[in-house]
């Protein structure tokens, strides 16, 4: 087992950061994450503005019909009523005093819900922009408390056109049936660590791995699955070195995954249960570095005896390479850059390249 005093060269390598940020590395740089990235920040953001565009002229101009009525009740309930015909994605309309408590029902597709006649919204998080003076407001994403999903809430100031205040005007929406208005998200290529266990962590230089039966075999169970992958259809493949077993995607059959033992991932008769197929012209991972990759696999495995590789992750169409260790921290990162480093990096003892 490793000299507790050796703790520092381990640690170089897989220190947790505390916030999202680049870190330099020699050779590259990695993203450690421990809130949502940039790249998904903004992808949300584009969606909200697209949001904001389409519903606050929407909501302005039920606005200017609400004030027609005000502040007749019924009048306002029979504008709301109208107004779900002209917002079709929308769950519920209410109006607000300028306090933020409710001067009607909430009006719904399935009609008037008097219950929340009275409700006070005002300590409501999508309520904060609107009692500062925005005259437009589109919340954040949050659990509604009665459906329990992802929701959100427009917030319409109701003024005069001489400016005076009367109050607002509310609208919900559940996010599962708002329409798509941009194209799916993306995931940048680029190098991320996760943080682990810190229990994991705290009793990693108390450990010492042990020998499995995918370790006894790691030559033979390699070799299959790089034949399973560049001849057979696998597009992703998960090792799970610590408890001697495989889970693959196949091209075939793409949503459902499949577990093999070690006693069928070193049986070459597994070839079989699986027809053949050309290799994907798509892939980003080249055929002939598939065997690469998996050979590193095995040299993080057998790497220390404290600091090892407990699972590995290829999927050829990202990209990506997936890494935990012993430590519980994990790594993804493209798999040319994999490729770049060896054994001595992982360690903290060295930034050669390798391979």
């Amino acid at each position: 087992m490793r000299d507790p005093a050796d703790q520092q060269i381990v640690h170089k390598a897989f220190d947790p950061i505390s916030r999202c940020r680049s870190v330099p590395q020699p050779g590259g740089t990695r993203v450690e994450f421990t809130s949502m990235s940039n790249d998904l920040q903004q992808s949300i953001a584009r969606q909200r503005r697209i949001l904001k565009n389409w519903l606050s002229s929407s909501l302005a101009h039920l606005a200017e019909g609400c004030l027609t009525v005000w502040p007749d009740r019924q009048a306002l309930l029979q504008r709301l009523m109208e107004g779900l015909n002209e917002l079709p994605y929308c769950k519920y309309l209410y109006v607000l005093d300028s306090h933020g408590r409710q001067l009607t029902a909430n009006a719904s597709r399935a009609g008037l819900l008097p219950e929340h006649f009275g409700r006070d919204r005002s300590d409501r998080p999508y309520m904060a922009e609107a009692l500062t003076g925005n005259t437009f407001s589109l919340s954040e994403a949050y659990i509604s408390r009665n459906a329990r999903r992802p929701s959100l809430t427009a917030v319409q100031r109701i003024v005069t056109p001489s400016g005076e205040f009367h109050g607002y005007l509310g609208a919900d929406f559940d996010l599962r049936e708002l329409p798509a208005t941009q194209a799916l998200y993306e995931q940048p290529q680029q190098w991320m660590q996760l943080k682990g266990d810190p229990a994991i962590r705290a009793g990693l230089f108390h450990q010492a791995r042990v020998s499995s039966p995918m370790d006894e075999r790691i030559d033979e169970v390699l070799d299959l699955l790089a034949e399973l992958i560049t001849v057979h259809g696998v597009f992703h493949a998960k090792l799970h070195f610590s408890s001697s077993r495989a889970t693959l995607w196949l091209l075939d059959d793409p949503y459902r995954f499949r577990m093999h033992s070690i006693a069928e991932l070193t049986d070459p008769d597994l070839c079989l249960a699986y027809p053949r197929r050309d290799y994907p012209k798509d892939a980003v991972v080249p055929a002939e570095d598939v065997r690469a990759i998996l050979r590193c696999f095995r040299d993080l495995r057998f790497m220390d005896e404290t600091l090892y590789l407990r699972s590995g992750t290829l999927n050829i169409f990202n990209g990506v390479v997936g890494l935990t260790f012993s430590c519980d921290g994990s790594h993804y990162m493209p798999w040319n850059e994999f490729l770049d480093k060896n054994v001595g990096f992982w360690l903290g003892s060295s930034a050669s390249p390798s391979v």
